[in-house]
C-alpha cells in the first residue's frame, strides 16, 4: 500500500511541526500548511492528501469553512477536524458539514492514527460492515 497522505492545517506551527515528526516516523507522508488558504493552494497545485488534519480556529479562513472548500475540491478527502478545549460544539458542526471526526487537542497520537487509518479505509472503500478497516 502507499503510503498515507495527510495535510495537516494548524496555525500553531510548534505543535504542526512535532506531529507532522511523530507522524513521519510512522511512515506518514506529510505536508504542513499554516493557514487554510495556503493548504487550498497546496492542493490547487496538485498536492492530493488522503487525509486533512485540519485545526478549527485559525486566523483568516476558519476550520469550519475551510472544510467546506476540502471538499469542494476532492469531495472524497476524509478531514479529522482538531480541536481545543471547550470547542467540541464545534468539531460536531465539522462533521454535519462532512469531516470524517475529530480530536480534542493535546493530541494522543496512538488515537490520531487510527482515526486516520480508519478515514483512508472509508476512502479507499475498504472497511468492513462495522466501519473497521480490513
Amino acid at each position: 500500500m502507499d503510503a498515507i497522505e495527510v495535510l495537516l492545517v494548524d496555525d500553531e506551527m510548534e505543535f504542526a511541526e512535532t506531529l507532522a515528526e511523530r507522524l513521519r516516523l510512522r511512515s506518514f507522508s506529510v505536508t504542513v500548511a499554516s493557514r487554510a488558504d495556503e493548504a487550498l493552494f497546496a492542493m490547487d497545485s496538485g498536492l492530493k492528501p488522503d487525509v486533512v488534519l485540519l485545526d478549527i480556529k485559525m486566523p483568516g479562513l476558519d476550520g469550519l469553512d475551510a472544510l467546506g472548500e476540502f471538499k469542494a475540491r476532492d469531495p472524497e478527502i476524509e478531514a479529522i477536524m482538531l480541536t481545543g478545549h471547550g470547542a467540541a460544539a464545534s468539531s460536531i458542526e465539522g462533521m454535519k458539514r462532512g469531516a470524517f471526526d475529530y480530536l480534542m487537542k493535546p493530541i494522543d497520537i496512538a488515537e490520531l492514527i487510527a482515526k486516520i487509518e480508519q478515514a483512508v479505509a472509508k476512502k479507499r472503500g475498504t472497511v468492513d460492515d462495522s466501519g473497521r478497516a480490513i
